[in-house]
């Protein structure tokens, strides 16, 4: 049996999600209905058996279902259902293993069935104790992309390799762009640093990480720190690469 739980906050949309599941499989028990953000957060931090697959709305009543999968910390595999192309990516990066274009029919659904058993079988004979976490490692370690920020009220899709800088001031983390334009991430540094590319972005200190192809070189600074200059003059912001992080940064450099 498959426990699943189908988040939409249309009830035409949750009807059709529901009829297309029966059709596609008999093994296919659905566990919960949710429909906002906030309700499905709370659901899955207090859950005592977490389902196999989510099938997820991208767009919601309160927001988008990303922030979901961001505060909960669940590694699930969701397939993603919407009626526009544009969240692909995104999808991609928030444990995503299929995405389904609205409406959605018995076929999309038997498809995504059958990625997920697909992708349960190989990693089960690769680690028969852990089949789901590795499955989800894999997910998970894909190189994003892109990241989702924040410009008052939208949410904008930044591509990783036009990020320039982020930088942590009064307990916010910002990004700057090639365009010299800024925004709000909603993740800490640390995070963040667990997550970005390694071979592009460096951790320079407690408040700075910067992308390696904006920078324009390095010299001495306070004899055993390290001062970054950046090849757009236009970023008005003091890089100094710490005492403690200086050999690990002029290796990454060095290898870059």
């Amino acid at each position: 049996m498959i426990n699943v739980i189908i988040i939409e906050d249309e009830i035409p949309a949750m009807k059709v999600m529901l009829r297309a599941l029966s059709e596609a499989s008999n093994e296919v028990n659905v566990q919960a209905r949710l429909k906002t953000v906030k309700e499905s957060i709370e659901y899955l931090k207090n859950v005592s058996l977490l389902p196999d697959i989510i099938f997820s709305d991208v767009q919601l009543s309160d927001g988008l279902s990303f922030e979901i999968f961001k505060q909960a910390g669940v590694q699930t595999p969701v397939i993603f259902t919407t009626a526009y192309d544009q969240f692909t990516l995104l999808a991609f990066e928030n444990n995503g293993i299929d995405y389904i274009l609205k409406p959605v029919e018995k076929n999309d659904i038997k498809k995504a069935l059958e990625k997920y058993r697909r992708l349960k079988h190989y990693f089960a004979q690769h680690d028969p104790d852990q089949p789901l976490a590795r499955l989800m490692n894999f997910i998970n370690q894909k190189t994003k992309s892109r990241l989702l920020a924040k410009k008052g009220q939208e949410n904008i899709a930044l591509r990783l390799e036009d990020v320039i800088l982020f930088y942590t001031e009064n307990k916010m983390v910002f990004v700057i762009d090639r365009f010299c334009k800024k925004y709000i991430v909603d993740k800490p540094l640390t995070q963040l640093e667990s997550e970005l590319d390694e071979n592009n972005f460096f951790r320079a200190n407690r408040h700075y990480i910067v992308n390696l192809n904006f920078i324009k070189g390095f010299k001495p600074f306070e004899k055993v720190k390290l001062s970054i200059d950046l090849n757009i003059p236009e970023i008005n912001h003091s890089i100094i690469v710490s005492q403690e992080t200086a050999p690990a940064f002029r290796q990454w450099m060095r290898d870059a």
